[in-house]
């Protein structure tokens, strides 16, 4: 019997991998899916979530969102608590592109004024906006330069002109990590980063030029300064070739850790390590630092992109409305206080593909979202939708205050490239404007790829994991 058939419908969209199921399996695993998502749902990434039951410290349950798909050692969608103190750490269940994550900005702008000058605003933004593999920006940093940005996230991008200080309260933990120490960041991940700040990078990363094309919830959504017709800017990178390298070489140190602390783990790919050993350490602060490049990366990448629609339209900040609405992390581990067995408890919350979904009154939600939930942003596929949601409290029994981080992949690149190949890609895009530097990485992120978001931001509403508020519709998408 295979591991899908070991799975119980414990109520709707909610199934249960049992204690157990698994050799060593010390947690259940619970997973959120539609019955649409359950049949998409892989045997591996099933496995993935139980072998990390097994881990060291391992507390409550693992939750598994429904954009999941197999990653490297824990499935994306994936979400993972730890103790502090007897539990690991485990680079490959965070992720390769630490804090790749969403920025949606909003703007006075409105779909009929952008609509019939769609393609020549994003060649403008193709233009300014670097993109792609090995993309490089303006900024060609030293290692000094670097590990400030390591140190300020985001109001390191700030300080040199690129946003405003009021950004900063619209961004998770404020645009950076206190717990980053550059000195853990290898020589080559600074190498790495040095020309790469400021930039999209490839594969499902993107610029986005959205307009409001539903209302949920008429309350929230004003509150958030939305409404239908209204143009707003998404911007969906990472910390690159720098956050890259950090999970290269802390896999390596994993490995290592393994022997010297006798941990006996089912897969490789979940080489870990005590979180407070010195090695645990060291990755966290590495991991801290990679996290601040990336809050910095989007500030960035969010006003080359603004400050482009701004003067193609010839009008002042002031006349563009421009307005963060926030700006959320996936791929992170974060500690945070949640309650086990009816008792508060500190732990280290491992996301992947995943992002937080704090309800009202939360003390880490920006106060003047304080009385509404944290903004969860999901971003679709470049001929679909995004939705904005808000965490509801559900969310923190459920899933440790998180949510999904999108759509989630259906196709392989591989398999993508060849239904572009029989149906070609110009039919494939009919009608949607997307701009590249290479066709390559367009071929791969065609709609297809995709699942269906909506479908994905039904059953997190449905659970009242987060609560649905707009729907964006792509107007033009810059991929890498």
């Amino acid at each position: 019997m295979g591991l899908k058939e070991s799975l119980v419908n414990v109520s709707p969209f909610v199934y249960m991998l049992p204690k157990g199921t698994i050799q060593g399996q010390k947690v259940p695993v619970y997973f959120y899916l539609s019955e649409k998502l359950f049949e998409l749902l892989e045997e591996d990434a099933i496995r993935q979530a139980g072998h990390a039951a097994t881990l060291p410290g391992v507390e409550k349950a693992i939750y598994v969102m429904p954009d999941v798909h197999v990653g490297y050692g824990f499935p994306v969608g994936g979400v993972m608590a730890t103790d502090i103190e007897e539990g690991i750490i485990s680079p490959g269940s965070i992720g390769y592109d630490i804090n790749c994550g969403v920025r949606l900005i909003a703007t006075d702008l409105t779909a009929d004024m952008v609509q019939p000058v769609r393609k020549e605003l994003m060649q403008e933004i193709l233009k300014n906006v670097p993109a792609g593999v090995g993309s490089t920006g303006k900024l060609k940093l030293s290692k000094a330069e670097l590990s400030e940005v390591a140190i300020k996230g985001a109001r390191w991008a700030i300080e040199r002109g690129f946003g405003f200080e009021e950004d900063l309260q619209h961004i998770e933990s404020n645009g950076a990590l206190p717990n980053a120490d550059p000195s853990k960041v290898s020589d080559l991940a600074f190498k790495r980063g040095a020309e790469e700040l400021g930039t999209v990078g490839s594969g499902n990363h993107f610029v986005e030029v959205q307009y409001v094309d539903e209302i949920y919830d008429e309350e929230v959504a004003q509150r958030l300064g939305l409404s239908l017709g209204q143009v707003t800017i998404m911007v969906h990178s990472g910390s690159r070739g720098f956050g890259h390298q950090v999970c290269v070489d802390y896999l390596k140190v994993a490995r290592e850790a393994l022997k010297k602390y006798k941990i006996d783990i089912p897969d490789m790919q979940l080489a870990c390590m005590l979180f407070p050993s010195p090695e645990g350490q060291d990755y966290f602060k590495a991991m801290n630092s990679a996290a601040n490049y990336a809050f910095a990366n989007r500030q960035i990448l969010g006003y080359l992109t603004a400050d482009t629609v701004r003067r193609f339209f010839g009008l002042s900040w002031e006349e563009l409305g421009y307005r963060l609405i926030y700006d959320l992390a996936h791929n992170i581990g974060k500690v945070e206080e949640h309650k086990v067995d009816g008792k508060r408890k500190k732990l280290l919350v491992h996301r992947k593909g995943a992002t937080r979904a704090f309800p009202p009154y939360n003390s880490d939600i920006p106060p003047d979202y304080r009385d509404i939930g944290q903004p969860v942003l999901l971003p679709g596929d470049v001929g679909r939708y995004s939705f904005l949601l808000v965490g509801q409290e559900s969310s923190m029994n459920m899933s440790f205050g998180s949510a999904c981080h999108g759509a989630g992949r259906l196709m392989s690149r591989t398999k993508a490239k060849e239904f572009v190949r029989k149906e070609g890609l110009e039919k494939v895009l009919s009608g949607l404007v997307v701009v590249a530097r290479g066709k390559g990485t367009v071929a791969e992120e065609i709609p297809q790829a995709y699942k269906d978001i909506s479908e994905v931001a039904y059953v997190v509403h449905s659970l009242s994991i987060a609560k649905l508020v707009a729907r964006f519709k792509p107007l033009g998408t810059l991929k890498g």
